[in-house]
């Protein structure tokens, strides 16, 4: 089978370790591992009869709750069949520009939605991220040439991959530079609301900004698919023109209306992340030929003196544990892996397998 770009394929792991995929204990995809919450689950049960009928195309119910949870006009926000769907609206708004910077490393999907509509992409790499709070350091062209040439911006808060911070602050003059920034905070959710550095609070100020979230790495839905776009309602409306009718179904909905009023679990991952992203980062300190990066989000990038696609094969048959291997970002390839922050069990069983093997 072919080498995943993604995280989460256990089918592929399966193979290669020799097992069955319920065996595996995925590392790869940074999925919170207290969920999915109950509340989730009972949203689904109790919508399982209206599978009989079309969803709701404009998704008011869970607009409206969106918009309480942000505090912002339901008009503001747009739902989507996961963030990978609003990603690719977002890139083609981008590929009208004359050019767009893209921050690297970078999520590989945005590589994919950007070359779907021959996006001109300058990538801009981050000149350091080894400090856990990062700073965009790149030459932007002077604002009074956003009419004359336009250049939009692509950039995740928490990074992705290494799970490090921009400062709302550092970001904002950047809203006033690029033509278009379309801000991905797929992780935003996993730090407490006072340490989070969205750009939520100013969107309505800026109508080149779009932010994108998703529902299903915080509440564990992947298998759901569901997300949201942030942005002015003009764009929104656009997106929403040329786009599959109900792209988010039923069951989604109802589950997405439930989980953003699931305070308790909102607080309940909250305390687990922090002691257990720390426990995880001390015990693979500790691991001769390992460093692991300070990370704000539900995940560590880790620095491997081994290859990481050798330790990724040796884990996997020795230990039946999946990381993610680097080799998807250039800018990292086989010196790097990522890890996910796992219940306090797993995280030791990670611990030990890699001390095993290094």
């Amino acid at each position: 089978m072919t080498r995943p770009v993604h995280g989460g394929n256990l089918a592929w792991a399966a193979a290669l370790a020799g097992c069955s995929p319920d065996l595996i204990v995925d590392f790869s995809a940074s999925i919170n591992p207290l969920g999915p919450p109950q509340s989730a689950l009972a949203a689904i049960g109790a919508h399982l009869e209206r599978l009989r009928a079309y969803p709701d195309p404009d998704y008011g119910e869970l607009r409206v709750s969106l918009g309480k949870l942000h505090q912002l006009p339901p008009d503001w926000i747009l739902p989507g069949n996961g963030s990978a769907e609003l990603l690719t609206w977002a890139s083609w708004d981008l590929s009208e520009l004359t050019g767009t910077c893209l921050v690297t490393p970078a999520f590989g999907d945005y590589w994919r939605a950007l070359r779907t509509f021959n996006a001109n992409v300058h990538e801009c790499p981050l000149p350091d991220f080894g400090s856990s709070i990062l700073d965009l350091r790149f030459p932007i062209q002077n604002p009074k040439s956003k009419i004359q040439n336009p250049i939009g911006l692509l950039v995740n808060n928490p990074h992705n991959p290494t799970g490090q911070m921009f400062l709302r602050e550092t970001l904002i003059p950047y809203l006033e530079k690029f033509a278009l920034v379309v801000m991905d905070e797929a992780f935003m959710d996993f730090l407490p609301p006072s340490q989070q550095q969205s750009l939520i609070p100013v969107v309505q100020e800026y109508p080149n900004l779009v932010i994108l979230r998703s529902l299903t790495k915080f509440y564990s839905l992947p298998g759901l698919r569901l997300g949201y776009a942030i942005a002015h309602p003009d764009r929104l409306r656009r997106w929403q023109q040329w786009r599959d009718p109900w792209p988010v179904n039923t069951l989604a909905a109802a589950a997405g209306v439930a989980v953003v009023k699931d305070t308790q679990f909102q607080q309940q991952t909250w305390e687990w992340l922090e002691p257990a992203r720390s426990y995880l980062f001390q015990g693979l300190a500790q691991i001769p030929g390992l460093q692991p990066l300070p990370s704000a989000a539900n995940f560590l990038l880790v620095e491997s003196e081994q290859p990481s696609s050798q330790v990724q094969e040796k884990l996997l048959k020795q230990s039946k544990i999946l990381i993610r291997d680097c080799l998807s970002f250039p800018e990292l390839g086989d010196r790097y892996f990522r890890v996910a922050v796992r219940s306090e069990f797993d995280n030791q069983r990670l611990i030990d397998g890699l001390a095993a093997i290094l």
